[in-house]
C-alpha cells in the first residue's frame, strides 16, 4: 500500500510540510498554482517566495523568542532554515536572506526529492475524499475560489486582515554624502544597514506629507483590520505624530558621521540580496499610491534620487479562527482528513509559518502510518506555537501573533535563602526560558526521530 499525503500550496509552510513528509517515506502530491496563476502579491515562480521583508528577524536564540524558534527548527532539520542559513546576507543580529536564492534553493530541493510529485494547478474546493489526508497551506493569500470553499465549510469562523509590503531601492541610487553605514548600537557589521537622517523639520514635513497623501482605497464591503506587527507607515502616522519615532524611524543607537547634529529621526535600509545591490526600507510597508511613494520617499535625505526596484503595496490576508476549528494535531475537527498549516491558521511571520508546516508534515506522516504523533513539549517554541493555534481560552479574541516569550509557560518560582519569592526578569529570565525550551525540544526531537 502506497502511503500518500496531499499538500496544497508550496509557500513556506507547504514546502516544509512536503519536505518533512517525504523524508519520512510518505509520497507527497504537492499542489502549487504558480506559474499558471499568481496571487496579487506574488511574482516569483519558485516555491517559498518571500513577499514582504527578506528578514526572518532576530537570530539571537538566547534572548529572542523567534531566534529560539530558528534554533529549534535547525535541530528539527528544517528545509526553510537550511536555505536561510545558506543564503543569508548581512543584517546585524537578524537573519536576512537573498530572497531569490532562498526560494530557488528550496524549489530545487523539493523538485529533486523522489517522494514528491509537483502538480501545477489551482485547487478550488476542499477535497471530499476522506481516504487521504490534505494539508491546506495556501497562506494568507488563498485564492478566491478555495477561500469560498473554506468559508462554506467553516461558516463565520473565517477572519481576515490586511498586510502591506515595503519598497526596495537600488543601492547605487543612494546619496552617501548624507546617508551612512551603521548597525544600531553597532551590533553586527556596520555595513548591515544604511541610515538616512532627518531633522525635526524634515520629520514633521514627512509625517504631514504621509497623512495628506493619496492611499489605496478599499471597497465598501472591506474592513481594514491590520496586524499590529506590520502596520503601514500611514496607519502609524495616523495614530500620533510621534508614533514613527518609536517605530521604524527611531534614531537611537546611531551616530551620523556626516554631521555634528544628532538625527531627530532615521530611515534604515537593510540589505535585500546577496550582491547587496538592493536595499529594503525597514518598517516602511505602505498602502500609499505608487506615485505618492516616489514623491514622498525622495524627500528623505539621501534618497532624493532613489530608484525603486519595487514599490510598496497592499494585499488582503486570510486566516481561520484555528482554536475553535482545529484539534491538537492541526486537523479540522469536523473533517479530520483536512489539516491546515502556515499563516492561514493565524500564526504570523515567516519562520512561525514554516514551523507549523513542519508540525503538520510530522503529524500527517505519523497519522498516515497509523500512529499517534508525539506532541511537542509545551515549554518549547514549537509547543508554544501549537498552543497559540489550539488553545480555546481566548477564542473570541483570537488574532495572528508572532512567537514571543509571553506564549511560554511560567518558570518555576525561586525562593531566596530567607524564604522569599524571587522573580526572574530581563536577560536572566530569557536565558532560563530558552535553555529550558532547547533541552525539551531536543529531547522530543530525539524521541520522534
Amino acid at each position: 500500500m502506497v502511503l500518500k499525503v496531499n499538500v496544497i500550496g508550496a509557500g513556506l509552510a507547504g514546502a516544509e510540510a512536503a519536505w518533512q513528509l517525504a523524508n519520512r517515506n510518505i509520497q507527497v502530491l504537492l499542489y502549487e498554482m504558480k506559474p499558471h496563476k499568481y496571487s496579487p502579491a506574488h511574482s516569483n515562480e519558485n516555491f517559498a517566495e518571500l513577499v514582504c521583508s527578506n528578514s526572518l528577524r532576530s537570530d539571537d536564540y538566547m534572548n529572542n523568542a523567534v531566534g529560539l524558534l530558528h534554533q529549534e527548527m535547525r535541530l528539527a532539520k528544517s528545509l526553510i532554515m537550511e536555505s536561510a542559513d545558506i543564503n543569508k546576507v548581512p543584517a546585524g543580529g537578524a537573519l536576512a536572506v537573498d530572497r531569490k536564492d532562498f526560494s530557488r534553493y528550496i524549489t530545487e530541493k523539493i523538485k529533486q526529492h523522489p517522494n514528491i510529485t509537483i502538480i501545477h494547478e489551482e485547487v478550488k474546493q476542499i477535497p471530499e475524499n476522506q481516504d487521504e489526508i490534505y494539508i491546506i497551506a495556501t497562506g494568507p493569500l488563498t485564492s478566491e475560489a478555495l477561500t469560498q470553499s473554506i468559508s462554506k465549510l467553516i461558516g463565520d469562523k473565517k477572519l481576515s486582515f490586511y498586510d502591506a509590503i515595503a519598497p526596495v531601492i537600488y543601492k547605487e541610487s543612494i546619496d552617501f554624502s548624507k546617508a551612512w553605514y551603521q548597525s544600531r548600537y553597532d551590533k553586527g557589521n556596520k555595513f548591515d544597514y544604511i541610515n538616512c537622517p532627518l531633522t525635526k523639520e524634515q520629520y514633521d514635513d514627512f509625517v504631514s506629507e504621509v497623512l495628506a497623501s493619496e492611499k489605496v482605497q478599499f471597497h465598501d464591503f472591506e474592513k481594514a483590520t491590520y496586524f499590529d506587527g506590520c502596520l503601514p507607515i500611514e496607519v502609524m502616522a495616523e495614530r500620533g505624530h510621534d508614533t514613527l519615532l518609536y517605530g521604524p524611524m527611531k534614531p537611537v543607537g546611531l551616530t551620523n558621521p556626516n554631521s555634528t547634529e544628532k538625527p531627530y529621526a532615521v530611515v534604515q535600509l537593510r540589505q535585500d540580496n546577496k550582491e547587496d545591490t538592493l536595499r529594503n526600507m525597514v518598517g516602511f510597508q505602505t498602502k500609499l499610491r505608487h506615485d505618492e511613494q516616489i514623491r514622498i520617499f525622495r524627500k528623505i535625505p539621501g534618497l532624493e534620487k532613489a530608484v525603486f526596484a519595487r514599490l510598496g503595496g497592499i494585499h488582503k490576508n486570510t486566516f481561520i479562527k484555528s482554536p475553535g476549528l482545529l484539534d491538537k494535531f492541526l486537523r479540522l475537527k469536523s473533517m479530520p482528513h483536512i489539516m491546515f498549516a502556515g499563516q492561514i491558521t493565524g500564526c504570523e511571520g515567516y519562520i512561525e509559518s514554516a514551523s507549523i508546516g513542519w508540525l503538520a508534515g510530522y503529524f500527517a506522516a505519523e497519522i498516515t502510518k497509523g500512529k499517534t504523533p508525539l506532541l511537542p513539549p509545551r515549554e518549547s517554541a514549537f509547543g508554544c506555537q501549537l498552543a497559540h493555534l489550539t488553545d480555546t481560552t481566548n477564542l473570541e479574541n483570537y488574532q495572528p501573533m508572532n512567537i514571543n516569550f509571553g506564549l511560554f509557560p511560567e518558570l518555576p518560582k525561586i525562593l531566596t535563602a530567607k524564604g522569599k519569592l524571587r522573580y526572574l526578569k530581563g536577560a536572566e529570565k530569557k536565558k532560563m526560558l530558552t535553555t529550558r525550551a532547547l533541552i525539551a525540544a531536543e529531547k522530543w526531537l530525539n524521541e520522534i526521530d
